[in-house]
């Protein structure tokens, strides 16, 4: 007789997030004592700014915040990401074109599950965030690699996305600045990919998370900023999470078509319903407010990129570009795989992070969670200090 799997089939093949997975791991050796250095969460070490949280106190107390509120976000927020949305993508959309989702993890989510049906294709440039391909592969849909390594300062072409594409191509994730990488694709490299999606009819998702952290004048340009037209086939991810260090408070939102987002609607008001008033009524206060504090943190952010390319480049074997957003750098670590380190010899970036934590107690992310072996991506949203020392760790064990 046959025998049905215990639980779903579907849901036991999706792998626990790497990067949370190596920042549990260093924290509880953390808890237990050992002076570990993580460059492994992807969140600002900044407290979220004080404006921010005297207005969720302030939400906290009002009784209309304690009652159930429309499933696709608080009007009021809706507005202000469109404010948002046209100062910082430089793309205009009505209130009713924006969902309010959970974080933009779940925006993501719910971007692919709208669009996909089964055997749809979506080519994902590579190194990709981890949890892009399983929130894919939930939507039943396929993801495509296509990787552009360092020299190619981690930017797919053209060229590259043509080769793959077939008549299942459904959607093209477009994301810039990169997380891991912090590669920002330029206005051309960006009208170039995006008209190309037009001539085909594809879908793009575009990830802008990052966009207000970019450095050295470089600006994120919205895919749809440079070609107007994709607006119809287009949905931007974005949310609080970075920019503002409100990585726990838990709001993202789409921005796109009407149809596509009364379809995410429909979809969440079944999955969770409305977002945390309360941190609504932050995400407000953020976006409306005074982006001052933005710009201290980007600044701080600026400062560690300098210090962090510059120490790890110092690391025998490491070779380290400079990126131009986010708050990452990925390293490449092809010259210390199949050295003999302190007794050890790495075959693969897994065994380069392991070796990095027994021995220095230093935690990175390895190329592994984002595509192929031989990279480390290495958070600098951690404090100076710790960033310094934790460099000096490595040239030392590396030696």
């Amino acid at each position: 007789m046959a025998t049905t799997p215990r639980l779903s089939q579907k849901i036991t093949a999706i792998a626990e997030s790497a990067t949370l997975k190596v920042d549990s791991k260093a924290k509880a050796l953390k808890a237990q004592g050992a002076p570990v250095i993580s460059f492994a969460a992807g969140e600002p070490d900044f407290p979220t700014p004080e404006h921010i949280v005297e207005a969720a106190i302030a939400a906290a107390k009002d009784p209309a915040n304690h009652r159930y509120t429309p499933g696709k976000g608080l009007p009021d927020l809706r507005e202000a990401v469109a404010q948002k949305t046209l100062r910082d993508s430089k793309v205009e959309a009505s209130p009713d074109q924006i969902i309010i989702t959970n974080g933009g993890k779940q925006s993501v989510y719910e971007s692919f599950q709208v669009l996909l049906n089964p055997g749809d294709e979506v080519i994902i440039p590579t190194p990709y965030w981890t949890t892009y391909p399983e929130v894919i592969g939930l939507a039943d849909g396929v993801a495509v690699d296509v990787f552009a390594d360092a020299e190619q300062g981690y930017k797919v072409t053209v060229e590259q996305l043509e080769e793959v594409r077939t008549e299942r191509t459904k959607v093209l994730l477009f994301v810039s600045p990169s997380n891991p990488t912090g590669a920002v694709y330029s206005p051309d490299e960006t009208r170039a990919i995006g008209e190309w999606a037009l001539e085909h009819g594809i879908w793009i998702i575009t990830d802008e998370i990052y966009q207000n952290l970019t450095y050295d004048g470089v600006e994120a340009t919205s895919i749809v900023a440079a070609v107007p037209e994709l607006a119809n086939q287009t949905l931007l991810v974005n949310g609080v999470a970075k920019s503002y260090a409100m990585t726990g408070w838990r709001v993202g939102w789409t921005v796109g078509p009407k149809d596509a987002i009364t379809a995410m609607t429909n979809q969440q008001s079944h999955l969770s319903g409305n977002v945390n008033n309360i941190a609504q009524r932050a995400a407000i206060a953020a976006i409306t407010g005074s982006q001052e504090p933005v710009e201290q943190m980007r600044q701080a952010f600026d400062r560690r990129r300098h210090a962090i390319v510059e120490q790890l480049n110092l690391v025998n074997g490491f070779t380290v570009p400079t990126p131009q957003g986010a708050f990452y750098v990925y390293a490449d670590v092809s010259g210390v795989i199949g050295r003999t380190i302190d007794g050890v010899t790495p075959t693969s970036s897994l065994e380069v992070a392991d070796l990095m934590l027994d021995k220095a107690q230093v935690a990175a992310v390895p190329g592994e969670a984002f595509g192929p072996s031989g990279y480390l991506r290495f958070s600098y949203a951690l404090g100076d200090d710790a960033l310094r020392e934790g460099a000096e760790r490595l040239q030392k064990l590396f030696a």
